[in-house]
């Protein structure tokens, strides 16, 4: 991922609302939420809800299908976790040894931040 690309994802992603969104999405990924549930969950308007949505849907963030006369959102996955690639890639400048205390450290129990490559 290049470093622009990163800039414009967590800028979508900067405002609380948006980012308590996108975690709803992550939540409730794959199959996603229609828009009128993540207005009751997250007590937001749906006015407001759709600014929000389209900031982090143009973004690449978060895709959408009809069903009807309703819109389904889906959180976008393989994006998050490129994003926490990007972030993470570098670490202790590839010494996984270090970069492992620190992920025991913050209580992230998930492998998500080890390279494609590492068997």
């Amino acid at each position: 991922m290049e470093t622009q690309k990163a800039a414009v994802l967590f800028e979508a992603l900067s405002s609380d609302i948006r980012l308590d969104v996108f975690r709803l999405l992550v939540k409730n990924a794959p199959d996603g939420l229609v828009a009128g549930e993540i207005a009751r969950q997250l007590d937001i308007p749906s006015t407001n809800l759709s600014f929000h949505l389209k900031v982090i849907m143009h973004a690449g963030l978060v895709s959408m299908e009809k069903e009807g006369r309703f819109v389904r959102y889906r959180a976008n996955i393989p994006l998050m976790l490129d994003m926490i690639g990007f972030l993470t890639e570098q670490c202790c400048s590839e010494n996984p040894e270090v970069c492992q205390a620190f992920r025991d450290e913050s209580g992230v129990s998930l492998l998500l931040f080890q390279k494609k490559n590492t068997p």
